[in-house]
């Protein structure tokens, strides 16, 4: 059972990193491949666990050596039924290899965590359709069921949480919500914006996270905006509203590219690290509330480095 599950650490106003962009850094830096960007499937392979441990361990020294925090975030993101069967995996595979990924991170907590850098382990959960369209579009019930057999399995095990990364569409987001409710294990949703700071589903950031909050006792624990560059989401952040609240974690992408763009690159644009850093502790003096940082495409150690260094954290 989780050690923080009743009152997560990142919910005080101390200050926590996270990784980078796990699956670009995968597949770009070190010459992985990923199919349909499932880097859960590294666990079937010999040495992937391996492989996989090692990828936070930079991460872990950047939280120790600025004692802050740290969120380890499983690499499950495909590892929910459609994707995984596209990949070969039946649903009791699936079972194992989620269970695997949060035994691996609680390994590295066990032999990492001290006084000074608390490390709170989240189950990754990606969407059922495209992270940058809106397809596949559920009601908030069919949302519910699709999920919840990764999340009634992640919440038997050390996760201390679940989190949901590149939600486009306010519907999934309840329904991820609900089986997180059902599975009673506290969830995050990390909603992705275009560079008109509304969601793929052309709705506003705000009245999505209104949304969620009003179908489900404002269930969330948190909100994160994910695979958005800060010039996309900052204007939106900064015109304020009682929903900015809501949201404490960001994991930008390096690059300041579309949605479209980058999707349509065959070459990592790895950004600028010092001005993406930068960018976080200016949203950081503005709103005190955010007090979760990471990195999502093209961003690995360097980029989480820079945001330390830039008096961010």
């Amino acid at each position: 059972m989780s050690k923080y599950r009743e009152q997560l650490p990142q919910l005080s106003a101390a200050r926590f990193i996270t990784d980078g962009g796990l699956e670009t850094t995968l597949i770009f830096e070190h010459g992985y491949d990923l199919p349909e960007n499932a880097a859960f499937d590294l666990l079937s392979r010999p040495g992937g666990y391996e492989v996989l441990r090692d990828y936070f361990e930079p991460y872990v020294r950047l939280a120790q050596e600025n004692a802050v925090g740290f969120i380890l975030e499983s690499p499950t993101w495909r590892a929910s039924r459609d994707w995984g069967r596209m990949l070969g995996y039946t649903e009791g595979d699936l079972r194992d290899l989620n269970r695997t990924s949060i035994a691996m991170l609680g390994d590295l907590r066990r032999k990492n965590e001290n006084s000074q850098t608390q490390m709170v382990i989240s189950g990754c959960i990606g969407p059922r359709g495209d992270g940058y369209q809106v397809t596949a579009h559920m009601t908030p019930k069919e949302a519910e069921a699709y999920h919840f057999d990764q999340i009634r399995t992640l919440s038997q095990t050390e996760a201390d949480m679940v989190s949901a990364f590149t939600l486009n569409y306010a519907e999934e987001a309840v329904g991820i919500v609900r089986a997180a409710q059902k599975a009673q294990i506290p969830a995050v949703i990390g909603f992705t914006i275009e560079t008109d700071g509304r969601l793929p589903s052309g709705q506003d950031l705000g009245e999505a996270i209104s949304e969620v909050d009003q179908a489900t006792g404002k269930g969330p624990a948190y909100y994160m905006i994910n695979c958005a560059h800060p010039t996309h989401f900052a204007p939106v952040l900064e015109r304020g509203g009682p929903w900015v609240q809501r949201i404490r974690a960001i994991r930008p992408n390096a690059s300041a590219k579309s949605h479209a763009e980058l999707d349509g690159s065959e070459v990592l644009d790895t950004g600028d690290p010092r001005d993406l850093g930068q960018r976080c502790a200016d949203l950081a003096a503005k709103l005190p509330f955010l007090n979760i940082f990471g990195g999502c495409c093209g961003t690995d150690h360097r980029h989480v480095q820079q945001i330390c260094q830039a008096g961010t954290i």
